[in-house]
């Protein structure tokens, strides 16, 4: 008999605990707002994922941080946490800021300029767009952020791989387009290093610019160190760094070089 009234008791608590799982309201935790973005440029639609800060407001006014391959399932999700610990008032070393994550379609056609080599050719047929795309950052992206969304004006790029190409060429081809730049483990191979020896475009001395490789080969590291001497001769008042950071590869740097480029701007100011 106590058995029996034992075994009621426990399947009346369990009924009760279910119940009360059943009844337990559930809500979306969201990390940001999902816009697609017609280009005539590029003549497709693009994703774009954004971050807006703690406390945001429509009537105050932001600094902007794109980045490049900030699709959900690459880098948007790590970097916006990133900027929301930098903007925390006890660390404080980013100001409030907006992220646009650029997802990506195909990034070895966007991120990538025209090849001699037969063998980029052919192994990558798509690519050679980034002209296109540097002009859709430039005439839509930009412009399109700027009337969703007021801004201050300050805006930095972020790229690693062949997304570090892409920031690479915009930093020497047209520099004016971002404040900040945060280049790490740049695919400078590309093409035989031929970035690293066209002429760049003059640089402003307000512009501010990171770069980072870790363990990738001395191909990788000879050519990001090249590419600091080569920004270090056209900036001045400390306004460019370099960084190895040797307990990292090319799969696992980027999270940290970025936390390290938030350090290094913030204490530009």
């Amino acid at each position: 008999m106590l058995y029996r009234l034992l075994f009621t008791i426990s399947l009346l608590f369990s009924a009760t605990i279910i119940s009360a799982q059943i009844k337990t309201e559930e809500k979306v935790f969201s990390l940001g707002i999902i816009r697609q973005l017609h280009s005539t440029v590029l003549n497709e639609e693009r994703t774009l994922n954004i971050y807006l800060p703690e406390g945001y407001h429509k009537d105050s006014s932001y600094p902007v941080i794109y980045l490049l391959d900030g699709s959900a399932d690459e880098d948007f999700i790590h970097v916006a946490g990133l900027v929301q610990f930098y903007n925390f008032p006890w660390v404080k070393v980013l100001p409030n800021s907006i992220v646009v994550g650029i997802a990506n379609v195909d990034r070895r056609r966007d991120f990538t300029f025209h090849s001699r080599i037969v063998k980029d050719i052919k192994e990558f047929p798509t690519t050679g767009g980034s002209e296109k795309f540097i002009r859709f950052l430039e005439k839509e992206l930009q412009p399109y952020i700027n009337s969703a969304f007021k801004t201050t004006g300050s805006k930095m790029l972020i790229g690693q791989s062949l997304g570090g190409l892409l920031a690479t060429e915009v930093l020497l081809k047209k520099p004016d387009l971002f404040s900040q730049y945060v280049i790490v483990s740049p695919s400078l191979w590309w093409d035989k290093e031929s970035l690293l020896k066209i002429k760049p475009a003059t640089i402003s001395n307000k512009t501010a610019v990171y770069i980072a490789v870790g363990k990738e080969g001395k191909i990788m590291e000879d050519d990001a160190k090249s590419l600091h001497e080569l920004i270090k001769s056209k900036l001045s008042n400390g306004t460019v760094q370099f960084e190895y950071i040797s307990n990292k590869d090319h799969g696992n740097i980027f999270h940290q070089a970025v936390a390290n480029a938030f350090e290094f701007f913030g204490g530009l100011k």
